[in-house]
C-alpha cells in the first residue's frame, strides 16, 4: 500500500516515533542519531560552489558533482519533511606495528572495515521502522547524493572542525555519517548548532603534512593525500616524500585532534575497547586491516586487488591507480639494498604501463638506485621519459 494511502490515525505520535528511531537506529549499531528538516542546505551549496570554482575540490565528483542536487533532500524524495542523521564510530584504536620485517603501506582506519555496510544496516533499521509507520524513507550514505557532514551538523550531532571533520562531542570525529530522508514530519532534536570545541586550536592544520588544510574548515583537496591517493592520473611529484608510507586515506589531521587524542588514550586503557565477538566489530582478515604487503600489491593482479580491495574507492574500478600508490610508498619506506624490492622496481621499469614505469623510476631514484635505470629506453614512453628529466628526490635517509 502507497505511504500516502496510510490513515494518518493508524501513525504513531511523532514524539513516539522519533523516540523509537533512536532507539532502532542504537539497536542497529548507530552511535547518535538526530533529526533535523529536510530544508535545502543554502550556506553549504554556496560553499561548494565556491570552492568548486577555486578548483580546491582538486577533480573530486562527490557532492561537488551537482551541489543543487547534493544540498536539496527534496531532489531525492520530493515529498521529504525530515531527515535522521545517523553516526557509526570505526574505531579510534591505536595502529598496530606492521606484521613482519617486509615493507608495508598504511591504510586509513575508516578503511580497516566495511564501516559504511554497518553505518547503511543501522540507518536501514531507522528506515525500516519509519515504513512500518506508513512513511516513505530512504537510506542515503556515502554517495554524491547528500551532504553528510551538514545534515549531521544541522541535527545537532557535533560542530565542524578546523579540518573539516565533524567532531561528536566527547568522542571526536572517528565516525561514518549518513542519512535517512523521510516524508514524516519529525521535529529536529536540536534547537541550535553545537557549540565549538576547537577554539584557538590549529594542531589539524598545523599538523597535516602537505598543507592542505588552507582556512578553518576549507581542504584543498588538490593537496590532500586523503583525495591525492584516490585521484587518477600520475602522483604530483611534490607530494611524493609527504606520502610516506600510505596507500589508502590518511589520519594524520585526526590523529593530532586533542579530542580525537582523548579518545586514543581511552582506547588504550581499555575503556572504549570494542567486544571482539560483537558480530558489529568482525572483519575479513583479508581485506581489513591496517597494513598491505606493498610487494605483494605491485604484483597482485587486477583481479586479486579488486578483490582485496575492492571496497575502496578506486577510480574507474582501475587497480593500476593502487599500484601507483605502492610504488611510491616503496621508494619512501623500504631498505634500498632489499633485493625484492630491486626486482620488483625493475619489473615495472620494463613492464608495459608508462605510468607505472614513471613512479617506479622515482621511487628508485628516491632510494638511490640509479643502477636500475642504467639502459631503459624511454624513447616512446612520455611520462619515464618525463620523470627521468624531472629533479631526483630527495634521496630517502631515514628508516621506519
Amino acid at each position: 500500500m502507497p505511504a500516502s494511502s496510510v490513515a494518518t490515525s493508524s501513525r504513531a505520535p511523532a514524539a513516539d516515533l522519533a523516540a523509537r528511531l533512536a532507539a532502532a537506529g542504537r539497536d542497529g549499531g548507530l552511535d547518535a542519531v538526530g533529526i533535523t528538516t529536510a530544508e535545502p542546505f543554502a550556506e553549504t551549496r554556496e560553499h561548494l560552489e565556491t570552492r568548486r570554482r577555486a578548483g580546491l575540490h582538486g577533480g573530486m565528483a562527490f557532492t561537488y558533482r551537482n551541489p543543487a542536487r547534493s544540498t536539496d533532500p527534496r531532489a531525492l524524495l520530493p515529498s521529504a519533511r525530515a531527515l535522521v542523521a545517523g553516526a557509526r564510530a570505526y574505531g579510534a584504536g591505536p595502529v598496530p606495528p606492521p606484521p613482519g620485517p617486509r615493507p608495508h603501506g598504511r591504510v586509513a582506519r575508516y578503511a580497516w572495515g566495511d564501516h559504511y555496510a554497518e553505518l547503511e544496516a543501522g540507518l536501514g533499521a531507522v528506515a525500516d521502522v519509519l515504513r512500518a509507520d506508513g512513511w516513505r524513507a530512504l537510506v542515503v550514505a556515502d554517495q554524491n547524493h547528500l551532504v553528510d557532514r551538514a545534515v549531521a551538523h544541522r541535527a545537532g550531532l557535533g560542530w565542524y572542525g578546523k579540518s573539516s571533520l565533524l567532531l561528536l562531542p566527547g568522542a571526536g570525529s572517528w565516525f561514518v555519517l549518513g542519512a535517512v530522508v523521510t516524508d514524516a514530519p519529525l521535529a529536529p532534536t536540536a534547537s541550535e548548532p553545537v557549540a565549538d570545541g576547537c577554539g584557538s586550536c590549529t594542531r589539524c592544520s598545523d599538523g597535516c603534512p602537505t598543507g592542505a588544510i588552507v582556512a578553518p574548515g576549507v581542504v584543498d583537496a588538490r593537496r590532500c593525500l586523503a583525495w591525492v591517493v584516490q585521484a587518477p592520473g600520475p602522483l604530483p611529484r611534490p607530494l611524493r616524500v609527504p606520502l610516506g608510507d600510505r596507500i589508502y586515506g590518511c589520519d594524520e589531521c585526526q590523529d593530532v585532534c586533542p579530542p580525537n587524542r582523548v579518545e586514543l588514550r581511552r582506547h588504550r586503557r581499555g575503556e572504549a575497547a570494542p567486544d571482539a565477538h560483537d558480530p558489529r566489530h568482525a572483519h575479513d582478515e583479508r581485506s581489513d586491516r591496517p597494513w598491505v604487503d606493498l610487494l605483494d600489491l605491485v604484483a597482485a593482479s587486477d583481479a586479486e586487488i579488486l578483490d582485496r580491495h575492492g571496497r575502496w574507492y578506486i577510480a574507474g574500478r582501475d587497480p593500476r591507480w593502487v599500484r601507483r600508490n605502492a610504488l611510491v610508498a616503496l621508494g619512501n619506506v623500504t631498505d634500498p639494498r632489499d633485493p625484492a624490492v630491486a626486482a620488483a622496481l625493475r619489473a615495472t621499469l620494463t613492464g608495459p604501463d608508462d605510468l607505472l614505469a614513471a613512479h617506479a623510476a622515482w621511487a628508485a631514484r628516491r632510494l638511490g638506485r640509479d643502477d636500475l635505470l642504467e639502459g631503459l629506453d624511454a624513447g616512446d614512453r612520455p611520462d619515464l621519459a618525463a620523470e627521468l628529466l624531472a629533479p631526483a628526490p630527495p634521496r630517502r635517509t631515514a628508516t621506519r
